[in-house]
Order: structure tokens, then C-alpha cells, then sequence
């Protein structure tokens, strides 16, 4: 197969990306910065060219890694289109797929606060016969949606953030006073109130560890940490995905803990490892991800491939995690 350098740059560069996604012949890093590379392109203002990047992601959920498309929900989950809507409702809707996918197709269409899939997820969320998994997210993703459309989100004073995804739930709103972590940590770690609720105080946690100077920022990443000892999975997975959003070295420890508990589910194993991926910096991650370059649970041995190829860009000083033909953002 032609190298990167040697493609035919004549080529619809939306099309060399969709052949790099959905080849299973491609190393899996690289499938993943052209898919980082299409949700750019799908992102945009809408227009044939986020369509045919919409497509391409999608075209990539044939394949057999759970990891890549749980990523391919991420993604179309975030690119505030709603042509996005069917693909991640096939995905949602099929129980044969595997649990860790369809909950983040679930995530996803909350994201997207797509009104048409309410009726669907609250359903989901109260089935029975459904992964626990699958009725947690529907039930924040029905929460967020009817949030992102109430009269109340309008006077919500919502802080700024140093982040620009789309969250399953919004932090909680600021006041006047001093955000106090202890309070978001009791209201975190309190199993009586709505998932929803608790990842408010999640997200409000992660704004005030960002940027990593912030006298908030230590103490409030020990109080995420203390999330990991939640029994949702859910929940954990979340924590050390809102830890490799901000990677902060204090999570270092806790997230290391996680990789390295064999007993721990691997949707939350999978998420601390692509964590310490963008920790790649930091003394002896490298060498930890490393160590799990074998893992018996395929999705935590591909999120090590992907983590250590970030590291890697990391250490590179890289600009962007994506290879965006630049015929795409001309």
C-alpha cells in the first residue's frame, strides 16, 4: 500500500481519508488521525463536503474494532450535524453491536440533542433486558437533551470553558460565590441523585482544573479521582476520559491504578490508557503503556497502540492529532 507521501494528492482528499479509515489494512493509528481529520471537515458549516466526511465515518462502523467505532460515535457525536442522526441510531439500535459502541452512539445523539431519538432512549433506559451500560447513557442522554432545549438552560449562567467538546451534561452553573470543590465532590460521588446531576458536578470539576496553574486545578483533579471508586463503569470511564482532556500529572497515579486492575471493566481501562497517552510527555508512561502493548482485552491493547502514537506526537510537539489534506480546508 502507498505511504502517506506517495497518495495520489489529485485525489478527492475526503476520499483518501475514507480509505485510510475503513481499510483494515491501515495501522490502527493512522485510521484514527484520518478520522480526527474527517469529524475537522464534518464539523463545518454544512455542505456537500460534510456530508461525504460524514459518510466516510460512518462507513467505518463495518468494522470489527469495538475501539475504533466507539471513536467514529465520539466523533459524529460532536460535529454538531444532524445528518449524523441515522448512522448512530443503526448503531444504537442494533444489539448485536457491542455494548461499548452503542453507549457511545447513545452519548452521541445526546450531543447532537437530537429531539427525534427521545422516545427511543427512554425507552432504552428503563429496559431491562438492555446492558446497564446502555441504560445509564440513554437516561443522561435523555436528560441532556431536554436540557438543551428548556426555557431553564437559557438563564443558566454557565462558566467559560477551556474546552470546546460537547459533554454528555454541561457543568453546573456558576454563582456569585467562590465554586467550592468539596461540595462538587460531594455532589459527584453521591449515588442518590441523577447520573446527570453528578456529571454536571464532573464537568464543573474538570473547568476548574484547567488551566493546570489554577490553584483549583491539583485539588480538583484528587476530587475527580475520587470517582473512580464509583460502582457505575459508566461513571469511572467518564473520569479518565475528562483526565485526558486535561492532562494534568496528578492524575498520573490514578490513572496508572486503573490500567494496571486486570479486574477492572475494559471500557474504563481503555479510556485511562489513551488518558496517559496524552501524559505521554511525563516520566514513565511511555514505558507503563508499554506493558500493555499485550493486554488479554483487545480494546485496552488497541487504545495502548493509539495512546503511544499520541505520546508520541506529543513528545513531537505536533500541532494537530489529524492529517488534514490541506485541498480539504482550502
Amino acid at each position: 500500500m502507498a505511504s502517506p507521501g506517495t497518495e495520489d494528492r489529485s485525489a478527492d482528499p475526503i476520499s483518501i481519508l475514507r480509505k485510510d479509515l475503513t481499510s483494515e489494512n491501515v495501522p490502527l493509528a493512522r485510521r484514527f488521525r484520518a478520522l480526527f481529520s474527517l469529524k475537522h471537515v464534518a464539523s463545518q458549516t454544512p455542505g456537500p463536503q460534510t456530508t461525504a466526511a460524514i459518510e466516510a465515518i460512518a462507513a467505518a462502523f463495518t468494522s470489527p474494532s469495538a475501539l475504533l467505532k466507539h471513536e467514529l460515535a465520539y466523533c459524529l457525536g460532536q460535529t454538531k450535524n444532524l445528518e449524523a442522526v441515522p448512522f448512530l441510531r443503526a448503531v444504537l439500535e442494533n444489539r448485536s453491536e457491542d455494548a461499548m459502541c452503542r453507549h457511545e452512539a447513545a452519548e452521541a445523539l445526546g450531543a447532537l440533542g437530537d429531539l427525534s431519538s427521545l422516545q427511543i432512549m427512554k425507552q432504552m433506559k428503563d429496559d431491562e433486558k438492555e446492558p446497564l451500560v446502555i441504560r445509564e447513557t440513554c437516561d443522561i442522554a435523555v436528560d441532556r437533551i431536554e436540557w438543551a432545549h428548556s426555557e431553564g438552560r437559557k438563564t443558566e449562567a454557565l462558566r467559560s470553558s477551556d474546552f470546546a467538546s460537547i459533554d454528555p451534561a454541561p457543568p453546573l452553573p456558576s454563582s456569585t460565590a467562590a465554586p467550592s470543590i468539596p461540595a462538587l465532590q460531594q455532589t459527584l460521588l453521591d449515588t442518590s441523585l441523577p447520573l446527570f446531576q453528578r456529571y454536571r458536578a464532573m464537568f464543573a470539576l474538570r473547568d476548574l482544573a484547567s488551566p493546570p496553574d489554577l490553584p483549583t486545578a491539583e485539588p480538583a483533579v484528587h476530587a475527580l479521582a475520587s470517582g473512580f471508586g464509583d460502582p457505575s463503569a459508566l461513571f469511572r470511564h467518564e473520569v479518565a476520559f475528562v483526565f485526558g482532556q486535561l492532562s494534568h500529572p496528578a492524575s498520573i497515579p490514578s490513572l496508572s491504578a486503573v490500567l494496571e486492575n486486570s479486574k477492572e471493566e475494559s471500557m474504563v481501562r481503555h479510556e485511562a490508557a489513551e488518558a496517559l497517552g496524552s501524559l505521554g510527555e511525563e516520566p514513565g508512561v511511555e514505558d507503563l503503556l508499554k506493558r500493555f502493548l499485550d493486554d488479554p482485552e483487545q480494546v485496552v491493547r488497541e487504545s495502548v497502540i493509539v495512546a503511544l502514537d499520541m505520546a508520541e506526537y506529543e513528545k513531537n510537539g505536533e500541532m494537530e492529532y489529524a492529517t488534514v489534506p490541506t485541498a480539504v480546508t482550502a
